[in-house]
């Protein structure tokens, strides 16, 4: 029997998903499938996930376009971009289950752009050896969200759609559900849940540039820790090569690897082919945290625009290519910045795109270490290593929000009921309306542009040893001023309000972030530090994690995850490398 504190809506469930990105619908239709009684609760409205980010394609070994493809090549490929340090397990099944996910979203009637003869047609993307990303021009996530979303709506999933989460529910050591508020009126709801699946996306609010939505603001990373789960790989954080640096109201705003991946060239201010000196094998389709550093460097060291971009260039290619292939991007540059993309560069630099770090989980269940909760999606951690390919944050979501769903839904199947604690409830209340007190003197407005200038400058793209002690101290006192952050006034319509507690998320992740990287003391995928700037043997071998502990965040090391049937593979691709 649940204890809900009178006057506060509830609703109970078998299985909770919060998040409604490709991953969460993923886990719902899954969990629905099964038989659970399955709830979506999520942040804004369906369809606006951050999933729509992801332009580019889905990533799958099909070989429609390349009959040499393989799965096995897929997983060298993924292994090799995140430096080995992938979840090998997880890796595996990602790249076995990717083109049987795609082929599902053809047939719950997805559309893609098609070869001569109507299959999938796929395109090249950075790190992938052939050309592997099914796609519908440069909208292929809106494409997958809308397929998923008309699947999980007709499945009879129950979506509860602008409510916001502000702490999962526990009864004993497991998950029971979460407390959640609606953002257009701030009266609060209780989900009573038997399993609960995190698809909350990234954290790259927590970036002064970044290419993400307001939504991400790694609530799924913090909830998780608040409840005990182990968070993992939290150092590497992807910036994506290419965003948009003008007009200031788009700074960060994604410019999809589709552009390069369609024959895109990067030049800098003196029109030099840059990427010839940095990756001359593979130039502009080589990883993304090889691409952003060599922009970087490239900006830095004063060969840059003067807006502090380079330039992006496809005006050499057939002007009804660039508008059949690339029309988001076309339309995009044209009404934003008053660009003609047939006809001129574009002005790009690194924006803060995807977290590759998240929830530690189990490969075949997607399970935390926490009975009840799962996580998929951008939210969990392991699959990607130190660098994710563009491309794969799509296949992840469909293979692991599928499993994720699968391991809920069984997990919700046992005889145990869980009991909501009306004094966790209570205690949740207290915590928001602490917010409104009319003695708080923080604006967390400003708290958060600190904490977006601290991430930025002193835990970006290259660190070092002294910036990120410094950034731990400064932390440590924008954590103090959000203890103090208020919002007077009433909670309905009230985007301050809301910002009091993403602000303690985007603290979590930031200092999980910068604790990692100062831990690992070497350079390695997306994490590039700068007093140490090779690779470590050791660190080769090693995950970081993160947890709660009663004074504060641990953290520590463990072995990384290994298939020894996979060793072959793994040292072929480095010889071959190497040679």
């Amino acid at each position: 029997m649940n204890v809900v504190p009178a006057g506060i809506e509830s609703h109970e469930c078998d299985v909770l998903v919060i998040g409604a990105g490709g991953a969460g619908l993923r886990s719902a239709i899954a969990a629905s499938a099964l038989g659970a009684r399955t709830t979506l609760v999520c942040k804004s409205l369906l369809g606006k996930a951050h999933t729509v980010m992801a332009e580019g394609g889905v990533a799958a070994a099909l070989a429609n376009v390349d009959v040499d493809d393989s799965w096995q090549v897929h997983l060298s490929d993924t292994l090799f971009g995140g430096k080995y340090l992938n979840n090998w397990r997880m890796a595996e099944l990602h790249a076995k289950e990717a083109p049987e996910r795609v082929t599902e979203l053809e047939r719950w009637g997805g559309v893609f752009d098609r070869t001569p003869d109507r299959r999938m047609s796929q395109r090249a993307f950075g790190g992938h050896t052939h050309k592997r990303l099914v796609h519908i021009g440069d909208r292929t996530g809106r494409e997958l969200l809308r397929t998923l979303q008309d699947r999980a709506v007709h499945q009879g999933v129950d979506v509860f759609m602008e409510y916001t989460v502000t702490r999962l529910l526990t009864d004993g050591d497991r998950v029971c559900g979460a407390l959640a508020y609606k953002r257009l009126t701030g009266e609060f709801v209780v989900f009573a849940g038997r399993a609960v699946v995190l698809a909350t996306g990234g954290a790259g609010r927590c970036y002064r540039v970044n290419s993400n939505s307001w939504e991400s603001t790694g609530d799924g990373h913090a909830l998780a820790y608040e409840v005990g789960a182990e968070l993992v790989d939290m150092e590497f954080v992807q910036f994506h090569p290419t965003g948009m640096v003008a007009p200031p109201g788009v700074i960060g705003l994604l410019v999809t690897e589709a552009v390069r991946g369609e024959g895109g060239v990067l030049r800098n201010s003196g029109g030099e082919r840059f990427m010839e000196r940095y990756d001359p094998k593979r130039l502009e389709l080589s990883t993304r945290d090889v691409v952003a550093r060599a922009i970087y460097t490239e900006v830095a060291e004063g060969r840059g625009t003067l807006r502090g971009g380079v330039l992006l260039d496809v005006s050499h290619l057939p002007s009804a290519t660039v508008t059949k292939k690339l029309p988001g991007m076309y339309d995009q540059f044209l009404e934003l910045a008053g660009v003609d993309i047939t006809r001129e560069p574009m002005e790009v630099g690194p924006t803060c795109h995807y977290f590759m770090g998240g929830v530690r989980v189990e490969a075949e269940t997607a399970a935390s270490t926490v009975p009840g909760l799962f996580a998929c999606g951008e939210c969990s951690g392991g699959m990607n290593g130190a660098n994710r390919l563009g491309g794969n944050s799509l296949s992840d979501l469909l293979v692991f929000g599928k499993r994720a769903g699968e391991g809920a839904a069984e997990f919700a199947g046992s005889p145990v009921t869980p009991r909501v604690d009306g004094a966790q409830v209570r205690e949740g209340l207290d915590e928001m309306a602490a917010f409104q007190s009319g003695d708080r003197p923080e604006d967390p407005y400003e708290v958060e542009a600190d904490l977006q200038r601290t991430m930025q400058d002193l835990v970006g793209i290259f660190r070092e040893g002294d910036g990120l002690s410094r950034a731990l101290t400064e932390l440590e006192r924008l954590r103090a001023r959000t203890a103090k952050v208020g919002a007077p006034g009433a909670r309905a319509f009230n985007p301050a309000w809301n910002l009091c507690r993403d602000l303690r998320n985007l603290l979590t992740c930031a200092e999980a972030v910068t604790r990692s990287a100062l831990m690992r003391t070497e350079s390695r995928g997306a994490h590039s530090r700068l007093d140490h700037p090779e690779y470590d043997d050791y660190w080769s071998k090693h995950n970081i994690v993160v947890r709660k502990e009663p004074d504060g965040m641990r953290v520590d090391v463990r072995p990384a995850v290994r298939v020894p049937e996979l060793a072959a593979l793994v040292e072929a691709r480095m010889a071959a490398e190497q040679s």
